[in-house]
């Protein structure tokens, strides 16, 4: 994700904005286990899951060793001599306290040497972020040099993570970042977020100018912490940083920022003038905005948008899931530029499809079915159909198929249904996996999925309902595909309750010709405005005529349909 340019600023105001949100509490969208996951929204997980790892990029620091040890040979920390301070060229000035000593040389070598090609990158990196970030710097009253902060925190990637588990375009650690506003727990991390964490970058760094008077201190404040460089002044009696530098009290990791941090702002002002030419500058993302529901598949957004899950993760790098945060609160979500129209003439083709992948497991020393069946929350019988067993012996080595419910997400083409479109959907005993979510009942299962309650008691070797625990699956063997198919009932509502949204086959509902009312039985795969539309009446009447509180049905329940 990066800040937007002033061509699409104007998508952050609610005119712009592309409403999906539902009042539904049931969400076809939602990711299937997030019903087991609101109770931990606020949750620190620290470092980055295993799906993270895929979107960061961890700092390198290979090489630190190798710099800090040749600039340990630079010798004493000195003031710079401000005669040697450079003339800028084609008027650039420098609003950040420039001066030149040994240190800052060696930077200003380094940059042009050994580190070249990774200045370049810095650079041409910088100007997706310049224009915004020196905006804000100038709204606070902060010298726009401070830009260049960014710049050799992170080199300009928002989803640089470093090994002390600081992250962001601005590296702020966990504490420091929620202490000035940033969200960060299981679900999101706002120090990934650009905007954002500049915001709180301008707060911290304001908060350090003022409380040590100078533009050194505090940026060196910024990477050791007030904490050390206070008692460092209180140890030497000065305020003058490079004379804490001469002393041993600071780490060099410390005292090396502020002359690499000039040394950046000198070349990266005029790159031409230190040979930095031809650089592949890149743009700022353009991007529009869209409001979704909590807990709403980014798989979803992603058919409907015809981009990738991928794409998006990078539009909004603040987040931690393929999924937006559960709650009670919508979700600003930024989908590529353009495609918000894409979008509204996809939400009434897009339909969610329940389907069962495989995940390996090899049985290692000491495993036995109970631990594998209470590790992936499944019971025997599913395991030991999963993988053909008449025992549940197992060798070290085996490898185990371990079932698990997915969500796939598909456009129906023009004129078809879900009903004709996986008609062999569960054939042939395929196994459809229900996660169960907190307060379900067997009963409630069966009659979504027209299947007796014994029979899924058998499928699945239970014994006792009241040992069924929420975040466990059910084993369901189909045989008609309407049942393997999430309900439509939250889809509709996303799409009726969006004035915003345009549905190209939408007709004013008309009253149907007079008559005596005529009972219907909701079949699997029926929404409320799917039947409104087969009887040409409207959602709203059939809530009324039925006594419905909202637009939730389940398949079997018989409708009454009001002739005249």
């Amino acid at each position: 994700m990066i800040l937007p340019n002033k061509v699409v600023v104007c998508c952050l105001f609610p005119a712009c904005v592309f409403l999906l949100s539902a009042c539904s509490s049931l969400n076809p969208l939602q990711n299937a286990d997030s019903s087991q996951t609101v109770t931990r929204e606020y949750e620190d997980t620290g470092a980055p899951t295993a799906e993270e790892i895929s979107y960061l990029e961890i700092k390198p620091e290979q090489h630190l060793a190798e710099e800090l040890a040749a600039l340990e040979k630079t010798g004493s920390w000195e003031p710079g001599n401000l005669d040697k301070t450079p003339e800028p060229v084609d008027e650039v000035t420098f609003d950040f306290p420039i001066t030149i000593n040994k240190q800052v040389q060696f930077y200003l070598d380094q940059f042009q040497g050994k580190q070249r090609r990774t200045f370049s990158t810095w650079l041409a990196r910088s100007t997706q972020y310049q224009k915004e970030i020196e905006t804000e710097l100038q709204k606070a009253g902060l010298p726009q040099d401070l830009l260049y902060l960014a710049m050799i925190e992170s080199g300009f990637n928002p989803s640089a993570y470093s090994y002390a588990h600081a992250a962001g375009l601005w590296q702020f650690i966990r504490g420091t970042g929620r202490n000035y506003g940033l969200r960060i727990d299981s679900w999101v991390d706002e120090r990934r977020e650009p905007k954002k964490s500049t915001q709180a970058a301008i707060k911290y760094l304001s908060f350090l100018h003022e409380e040590f008077g100078d533009w050194y201190l505090a940026v060196a404040a910024y990477n050791a912490g007030e904490g050390k460089i206070g008692r460092a002044i209180k140890k030497y009696k000065t305020r003058d940083f490079w004379k804490l530098a001469s002393h041993k009290y600071l780490a060099l990791e410390t005292k090396r920022y502020v002359p690499k941090l000039i040394a950046a702002i000198i070349i990266a002002r005029e790159p031409t003038k230190y040979g930095f030419t031809d650089i592949p500058y890149t743009q700022p993302a353009q991007y529009d905005i869209i409001k979704l529901p909590p807990a709403t598949d980014l798989a979803a957004v992603a058919v409907t948008a015809a981009t990738s899950v991928k794409n998006l993760r990078k539009l909004n790098n603040e987040l931690r899931k393929n999924q937006t945060p559960p709650g009670k609160k919508e979700y600003l979500l930024r989908i590529p530029e353009g495609s918000r129209g894409l979008v509204a003439q996809n939400l009434d083709r897009l339909h969610p499809v329940i389907t069962t992948a495989y995940k390996t497991h090899k049985v290692r020393k000491g495993d036995t079915i109970t631990a594998v069946c209470r590790k992936y929350k499944i019971n025997k019988t599913i395991l030991l159909k999963a993988n053909n067993l008449r025992t549940a012996s197992l060798k070290r080595g085996q490898r185990l198929r371990i079932p698990y419910r997915t969500t796939k997400y598909v456009l129906l083409g023009k004129g078809e249904t879900p009903e004709s479109r996986f008609a062999s959907a569960g054939k042939d005993g395929q196994m459809i996996l229900h996660t169960l979510k907190r307060g379900e009942t067997l009963s409630k299962i069966a009659k979504q999925y027209d299947v007796p309650v014994r029979v899924i008691m058998q499928w699945n070797d239970i014994k006792n309902v009241r040992k069924i625990r929420a975040g466990h699956h059910l084993a369901l063997f189909l045989d008609n595909g309407g049942s393997s198919l999430t309900s439509s009932t939250a889809l509709t509502q996303l799409r009726q309750d969006n004035s915003i949204v345009t549905l190209t086959d939408q007709k004013k509902w008309a009253s149907s010709s007079k008559g005596s009312n005529t009972w219907y039985k909701v079949r699997t795969g029926d929404s409320l405005w799917t039947i409104a539309k087969k009887f040409q009446v409207s959602a709203s009447q059939l809530r009324r005529w039925n006594n419905l509180a909202n637009n939730q049905i389940q398949p079997g329940t018989r409708l009454v349909i009001k002739n005249g």
